[in-house]
């Protein structure tokens, strides 16, 4: 292991779950508004997963009220409180952009059974 990968495991989270793009996740993230600090959750379709170690990231996209947004987060990052697997989709690709284009059942993602 060398001086950069033993640094960096120090900040390696080991209580994420397995999942991919296709998968709905609920992510809880840590929000500062001032003094206080709050939870506020995001859920939606993971579209892609990215780079690796300490500075992997992953998209969440989600549909409200006919408006499609994208929120990237980092995986390791303190301030996700918590990530829950809500749903595992079977899909054949590891970025899942053409769902960007798709509304209504179009953009649905079927269901992985286990």
């Amino acid at each position: 292991m060398n001086l950069i990968e033993s640094v960096e495991s120090q900040y390696i989270k080991s209580d994420i779950p397995a999942f991919g793009p296709g998968d709905v996740v609920k992510v809880n993230t840590r929000i500062r508004e001032g003094q206080k600090e709050r939870i506020q959750a995001y859920e939606g379709t993971v579209i892609r997963r990215a780079h690796g170690g300490l500075s992997e990231t992953f998209t969440v996209r989600r549909v409200a009220f006919g408006a499609g947004s994208e929120r990237t987060f980092p995986l390791h990052s303190p301030n996700i409180e918590s990530i829950q697997v809500v749903r595992y989709g079977a899909v054949r690709r590891a970025k899942l952009y053409y769902l960007r284009e798709r509304t209504g059942r179009a953009s649905r993602v079927k269901e992985r059974r286990t």
